[in-house]
């Protein structure tokens, strides 16, 4: 590996409470933050806030796309720093933390930033596995 820091392209996704809804709908969290707006007002929030699962999809998308067509993402870890909105762009970034050789996994470290002033709402990493010789990669 070289001494030049390796970086994990940005992966975006502005979410609308739709979209809140129906992420909520497919992975059974009904809790009412996510979707009603007077109900997440009475909690102390701002509005109806982005569900975990859904930063962990952003964080599983950069990996993989990290990784490119055949690699694998063996592990994905994030911890909610901030809550998000509905209507927050959400922009999950990283770099590569450590190559390991021997076991052909390298581990990225990604952040995903959030609203207008980019608050970091989740850090975590990624361990992903590059295609190997041999292996058939998807078109």
């Amino acid at each position: 590996m070289t001494d030049q820091v390796q970086f994990v392209q940005p992966v975006e996704l502005t979410p609308d409470a739709v979209t809140l809804l129906r992420f909520g709908a497919v992975t059974r969290n009904a809790h009412r933050i996510h979707y009603d707006t007077e109900f997440a007002r009475s909690e102390g929030l701002a509005g109806p806030v982005v569900m975990a699962q859904l930063h962990g999809c952003l964080f599983h998308r950069a990996a993989a796309e990290f990784v490119g067509p055949g690699g694998r993402v063996r592990e994905v870890s994030w911890q909610n720093r901030a809550p998000a909105y509905a209507g927050d762009r959400l922009v999950v970034t990283g770099e590569v933390r450590s190559v390991d050789p021997a076991r052909g996994e390298i581990t990225l470290d990604l952040v995903e930033r959030c609203g207008p002033e980019g608050v970091v709402c989740c850090r975590g990493h990624a361990v992903v596995i590059p295609p190997q010789d041999g292996d058939v990669v998807p078109l």
